[in-house]
């Protein structure tokens, strides 16, 4: 490729992947060449202006028409623009949040290699979103997974931190192998890595050797992925990494690694399968013939994740179930693949991104105070601190599904689409209505120890600026669209095109 040719492509569509890249590269240098004895809360200050930037610069390319570049392997469409939206929200949120964090065990505060090292992992996270190359999907995830296993261990002389770390990168290497064994076959049977011209290639394979291969790559990269996305049976290193983790890491866990997780999902599974035929006697596509394990994984992830969480007593532990419970319900989405899937997929991670996020910087500060992460801290909260035990209690009813908050909404979205094909997924939707229900018992129980329990310390709290303004952000988020959710939906269909250009 000569400069020419390099010089010819329109590089301003990458302009805030280049941004993020290069505050990274700087807080490395400034990290580097600053006294030991200054604090680095000054980086991550810098990292939040920058994750600013990036995100001013994505809503400038929002009206951009559809663009590749780099043979097609970087692709900016609107699915990428949409969830590049959310990355780039809760990333800024989760800066915020680690900015006031400080450790118990020994450390001041994080270590400047934690703002590049989030930064890194940002990158990799928005690089899967504009990926129209099996390639640069899995740099980019390679690039999310390895700040995340580093970022998963920060604290060195914490036992349980170490052992999160150890369990995260064995689990994440796994499933990173038969991720990239599935991709060999597909990338094996088609002779291109290139997403548009896979599904072009594969959209005339009825040798039936070849589909009951493309059905082994589908079964390998759905399982690598599950393990990405914590879904059960796949979620065992979930509970202690989100334990054994800093809290900001848990967030950044929680929210930006599975938005990115669900966005390489779906950008492989729609782009390679969605027109491959299955070779069954109705001649569907073989997405749509195998969806039927995709709704089993859901099911069992609502399942699983609703009920163990009922047994936990560290809060850290609860969310992390939780989130695993979350993840089975974003799972029914792609299973049902209704029409508005898109649409339906991009709110929900919204909603939960403010009301996951908004009740960590909440753990975080409770936690830290207290020197303890059981669920009794959070005993007479409403006494010490009014304002954080009812933006808990918002968070909480969001995340059960109650009307008013936007995580119903998500859900009553979720289950309208389950329903809405010509053969409704009855089963699964049985299911997701009987495991909220289950998942009442366990927010309703924190809730229970902020309003109605004896508060062992009655001295009041006094917030930090920067986890103040992530509480009330994702307050007003949450309650916006949860009573005004047609904002978010004609944002989308005003901006987005309905995702109208993810096949073109």
């Amino acid at each position: 490729m000569d400069l020419e040719t390099l010089l010819s492509y329109e590089w301003s569509i990458m302009a805030p992947e280049f941004i993020i890249l290069g505050v990274a590269t700087a807080l490395s240098l400034l990290d580097l060449f600053m006294p030991k004895s200054q604090s680095r809360k000054i980086l991550g200050w810098l990292g939040f202006a920058g994750i600013l930037a990036a995100l001013v610069s994505l809503l400038g390319l929002v009206g951009h028409g559809t663009e590749s570049i780099l043979l097609d392997t970087f692709r900016l469409d609107s699915f990428a623009k949409a969830f590049k939206l959310l990355l780039l929200l809760g990333a800024a949120m989760v800066m915020l949040i680690a900015i006031s964090y400080e450790p118990n065990d020994g450390l001041e505060e994080f270590r400047g290699e934690f703002f590049y090292l989030f930064m890194a992992g940002l990158l990799g996270a928005m690089i899967m979103s504009s990926s129209g190359d099996l390639i640069t999907l899995f740099v980019g995830l390679e690039l999310l997974s390895i700040s995340s296993y580093i970022l998963a261990g920060m604290r060195k002389r914490n036992i349980q931190s170490n052992e999160s770390a150890m369990k995260y990168v064995i689990n994440g290497s796994i499933a990173t192998a038969i991720t990239l064994f599935g991709m060999s076959y597909v990338y094996g049977l088609t002779g291109t890595t290139n997403l548009k011209a896979m599904a072009g290639f594969l959209t005339s394979v009825f040798d039936e050797q070849h589909i009951y291969l493309l059905g082994l790559a589908f079964f390998m990269i759905v399982v690598g992925l599950s393990f990405k996305l914590a879904t059960a049976p796949f979620h065992m290193w979930a509970p202690d990494v989100y334990q054994g983790a800093p809290t900001p890491v848990t967030a950044f866990l929680s929210v930006v690694s599975k938005t990115a997780g669900f966005v390489l999902l779906v950008r492989i599974l729609f782009s390679i399968f969605a027109n491959t035929p299955s070779g069954d006697a109705q001649g569907l596509p073989m997405i749509l013939s195998l969806q039927d394990y995709i709704a089993f994984l859901a099911g069992a992830t609502m399942i699983i994740g609703n009920l163990i969480a009922l047994r936990q007593r560290n809060i850290k532990r609860l969310f992390a179930y939780s989130s695993i419970a979350q993840a089975g319900y974003l799972l029914v989405v792609i299973a049902t693949m209704s029409l508005f899937m898109f649409d339906t997929l991009w709110f929900y991670l919204g909603a939960y991104l403010f009301m996951n996020l908004g009740a960590f910087a909440i753990i975080q500060y409770v936690t830290h105070k207290s020197g303890s992460e059981d669920i009794s801290e959070f005993a007479g909260l409403y006494r010490r601190a009014p304002f954080l035990a009812i933006a808990m209690a918002i968070f909480l009813l969001s995340l059960a599904g109650i009307p008013g908050t936007a995580g119903f909404i998500g859900k009553l979205n979720i289950f309208m689409g389950a329903l809405v094909p010509q053969e409704g997924h009855y089963v699964l939707v049985s299911i997701m209505i009987a495991t909220t229900v289950v998942s009442y018992f366990y927010y309703f129980g924190v809730m229970v120890q902020m309003f109605f329990r004896p508060a062992a310390d009655t001295q009041k709290v006094k917030l930090p600026a920067a986890l103040t303004a992530v509480i009330s952000i994702s307050i007003v988020a949450t309650i916006l669209f949860g009573v005004a959710p047609n904002m978010a939906f004609d944002f989308l269909q005003g901006n987005f095109n309905q995702f109208t250009d993810f096949f073109q």
